[in-house]
């Protein structure tokens, strides 16, 4: 419980000073974007004393958090919690935090020539793509806001009026730079920091595909002026629990109603362009390159591989989080056999493998950064896609079979076993699948995840023998 004199966080009690002026909008306010994008942002500030560059951020479907930290003018504490002990720090580059709503502001600000960067954290299912990350017309909610837009465009300008609150990320962004567009603002540079291959690709594909549905005009000036930046982005940040408050406030003397809890390490990793600028994150320890391909994949493979490995076969025995699991011998060892396949193609020498692979094991066996294996174990069709089909087919391509990867697929199958509640964007074809016997449920989900591996019996017949060992 919070104490009777503990002290607001606001920026009247935190001595701020003056807030930055607002350069960067995002879309999908949530811990992580408070752990990583922001923290980027106030790292990179060449005086902390006089920051440039403030983020507006734009909440998701509640707006409750926007609102809680309305209240705090912004203000968050961000704990990074390692192994033994804990660091707490203000941020305060988040100068305005807005419901999801409040597209009116939004509009206004994607208008705007002093906004550069346009960020997102709306997850995959946000984008509302089709296979391949295609623009999908057919899709229900693309095929509804394609409607009302249309319905509501004339001469170059929406009726926002008419418009409404549109119901897709894209649908608000593409109203926002149709506006940019109509008072020659200019471009500027859009930035998928969603967990997904080719992130850029999908905010390219979602935002302009809509626009050229709509007018192919606004399409071309899209693409002309818009650039979309890919991202590798890494920061384990679990849910926010009670107890964070009550540290937070011991700790303190601040009763923070919105903290964050993260991890000490960090990593961002983009390719792209800036037409108008953007914060000097290489201050704080961001990467800029020209080809992210091998970093996406060595992130992808590495970690977010080895997390779902874990939150399928971790659970299957008995273990809730990521430290408990990585703490049993027989899935550390199923992990470092999947590593050991993905490294086979991994090879650029900047990738450092490595080394990698023993920072991952000690964040993995950090006690004190409760990472659910249910939480990680959501969506897991469009995960394993990702994850682990790209390297059993890599390694099957190469002549060897790929048991661990292999493994992986097994052990989500063996998960989903007698399972009535199926938290997955696929949810129907998972459940039709699932509710197949024998080996045609095992071949009928290895085609939720990539038709060409259920074609291959002996895919089948290994991922079948390997849920037979997992159970």
């Amino acid at each position: 419980m919070t104490t009777i004199d503990a002290t607001p966080l606001n920026r009247a009690t935190a001595a701020t000073g003056t807030p930055a002026p607002p350069r960067l909008v995002h879309i999908g306010l949530g811990a992580f974007h408070r752990a990583h994008q922001v923290w980027y942002t106030r790292h990179a500030e060449a005086d902390a004393a006089a920051p440039q560059w403030g983020y507006v951020s734009f909440s998701g479907r509640s707006a409750d958090l926007a609102l809680t930290l309305q209240a705090q003018d912004g203000l968050y504490t961000l704990v990074e919690r390692g192994p033994e002990s804990d660091e707490y720090e203000v941020i305060e580059n988040l100068v305005e935090a807005r419901p999801g709503e409040d597209v009116s502001r939004l509009w206004e600000l994607l208008a705007a020539p002093t906004t550069a960067v346009l960020t997102i954290t709306v997850t995959e299912a946000g984008y509302n793509l089709g296979h391949g990350l295609a623009f999908d017309p057919d899709n229900e909610k693309v095929a509804a806001e394609l409607t009302t837009l249309s319905n509501a465009y004339r001469d170059g300008a929406f009726d926002t009026h008419a418009v409404g609150i549109p119901a897709t990320m894209a649908g608000k962004v593409v109203v926002g730079l149709a506006e940019r567009r109509r008072t020659g603002t200019g471009g500027m540079a859009v930035v998928s920091c969603d967990n997904l291959s080719a992130n850029d690709v999908a905010a390219h594909n979602a935002i302009q595909g809509l626009a050229a549905a709509v007018d192919p005009e606004l399409g071309a000036w899209i693409e002309e002026n818009v650039s979309f930046v890919a991202t590798s982005i890494d920061r384990i940040t679990p849910r926010t629990e009670d107890t964070l408050l009550e540290d937070v406030t011991r700790d303190t003397g601040f009763a923070d109603a919105a903290p964050v809890v993260t991890e000490p390490f960090r990593s961002w990793v983009l390719q792209g362009e800036f037409p108008v600028g953007r914060p000097e994150w290489e201050r704080a320890g961001a990467q800029f390159v020209t080809d992210i391909e091998p970093f996406e994949r060595r992130k992808l493979w590495l970690l977010n591989g080895s997390h779902s490995l874990m939150a399928y076969a971790g659970q299957l025995r008995g273990h809730a989080t990521v430290a408990e699991a990585i703490g049993d011998r027989t899935c550390r060892a199923w992990v470092e056999e999947f590593w050991d396949e993905a490294a086979h193609h991994l090879t650029a020498p900047e990738l450092d493998v490595p080394a990698y692979r023993a920072a991952l094991l000690e964040r993995f066996e950090n006690p004190r950064i409760r990472h659910n294996l249910a939480q990680i174990a959501v969506d897991g069709s469009a995960k394993q896609q990702m994850r682990a089909v790209p390297v059993l087919k890599a390694e099957r391509a190469a002549g060897r079979p790929g048991t661990a990867a292999a493994r992986s697929i097994a052990a989500w199958i063996a998960y989903l076993d007698g399972r009535t509640e199926i938290a997955d964007a696929a949810e129907q074809r998972v459940r039709e699948a699932n509710e197949r016997s024998g080996t045609e449920r095992v071949r009928a989900l290895i085609a939720v995840l990539d038709e060409d591996l259920a074609a291959e019996q002996d895919v089948v017949e290994q991922v079948a023998g390997l849920i037979t060992e997992l159970a």
